[in-house]
């Protein structure tokens, strides 16, 4: 079977095109620069479920085309008795700029207490979790991130209606001393994200097992048939997948059949905006600095990880090795790199916003074979 073959576009094309496109929409510079940024590393690590093409079309149906998502919004930062907390009040605000600057303040926070937590309310989904708690992790910290997705998509295990959302749970771990990237346990708590499925349906292609339910509850490998997901590892994923709601509740965050169904939720005063939760931890926080053969932080966890791979173990692999290979493939092609659909994607972005799309097209661009 051969290599796939991808076509390859810059960063910088990609994200002068991806801003563009945001502020085209009326979202101002900076927040259009925070999305952007995350969509290239999205697609810099593969995640092709969570690029450009994904995040605008989510705001296109729930967040600035029918008012979910507020461009221009400001973040209201409520007082607090706890210094280490901060609970944020979004206003709709871009979800990607808004878990950017969620990440900085924790970062300081931790550098000051420790520990850094930040909750936030009235937020629109900020994509790709794994990007944050990455980019933390590279810089030395450990990192925790989940969110209640936009909509209740997940059927709970046992049950017939969706009333969970595909609810992502985002760690990373500084392990690049130890194999030269972080540990990055990034996943939906459905057995697949939504985003796959319309993947799945661009690339015209079934669903690796039935990991979806049809209109009437019935399992489906088929994208174009798939009106709700199942919770992944049964009783496991779904207890996962409550957790978020339990934590967006919590911080105030309403019922999950009705977030991001406005027209559902008129008249019942609730609301219908996600909720996220971000966690940083400094490593010396919590160190007790007592580890075996007179080794440091850094090289116990190495010694860990040397131990965890051996044993015959040597061909596992570890969370986030997927994504640190992808950026492997990115270097070479000295790009990101797309599908032949999702270059037509890209060019039907750049008409909508009135913008030369020849630098698009197909014989413009270089290939890659992966």
């Amino acid at each position: 079977m051969s290599n796939p073959t991808y076509f390859v576009v810059s960063r910088e094309q990609h994200e002068d095109l991806v801003s563009a496109a945001y502020v085209h929409r009326g979202y101002a510079e900076d927040e259009a620069a925070a999305a952007a940024r995350m969509c290239s590393e999205a697609s810099w690590h593969g995640i092709r479920t969570h690029n450009a093409l994904k995040a605008l079309h989510l705001d296109e149906l729930f967040g600035s085309g029918s008012g979910g998502c507020v461009p221009g919004a400001e973040i209201e930062v409520k007082e607090s008795r706890f210094p280490a907390v901060q609970s944020w009040n979004a206003h709709l605000k871009l979800g990607q700029a808004v878990a950017c600057e969620a990440v900085e303040t924790c970062i300081r926070l931790a550098d000051e207490y420790g520990s850094g937590t930040v909750a936030i309310d009235n937020a629109f989904h900020y994509l790709w979790g794994g990007g944050y708690v990455m980019d933390a992790a590279k810089r030395g910290y450990i990192a925790y991130t989940n969110c209640t997705s936009t909509l209740a998509e997940v059927v709970p295990f046992g049950g017939k209606f969706p009333t969970l959302g595909t609810n992502p749970h985002s760690w990373g771990f500084p392990t690049m001393d130890a194999v030269g990237y972080p540990v990055v346990i990034d996943w939906a708590t459905s057995e697949i994200a939504m985003g796959k499925v319309e993947q799945y349906k661009r690339e015209g292609k079934k669903l690796e097992s039935k990991f979806g339910v049809d209109e009437n509850g019935n399992p489906t490998d088929d994208p174009f048939a798939v009106k709700a997901l199942l919770p992944f590892g049964r009783h496991k994923g779904y207890g996962l997948g409550l957790l978020n709601e339990l934590y967006g509740g919590a911080i105030g965050g309403s019922i999950p059949t009705l977030r991001g169904r406005a027209e559902k939720a008129q008249g019942t005063g609730e609301k219908t905006t996600s909720a996220f939760y971000f966690q940083i931890i400094h490593p010396d926080a919590i160190s007790g600095e007592d580890f075996a053969n007179g080794r440091n932080q850094a090289e116990n966890i190495t010694a860990v990880v040397q131990d965890i791979l051996g044993h015959g173990n040597n061909t596992c692999m570890l969370p986030g090795t997927i994504e640190a290979n992808n950026a492997k493939l990115s270097v070479a092609a000295d790009g990101l790199l797309f599908t032949e659909a999702e270059i037509q994607g890209f060019i039907e972005l750049a008409e909508e916003c009135s913008l030369d799309a020849s630098a698009w097209d197909k014989n413009s661009l270089s290939t890659f074979s992966a």
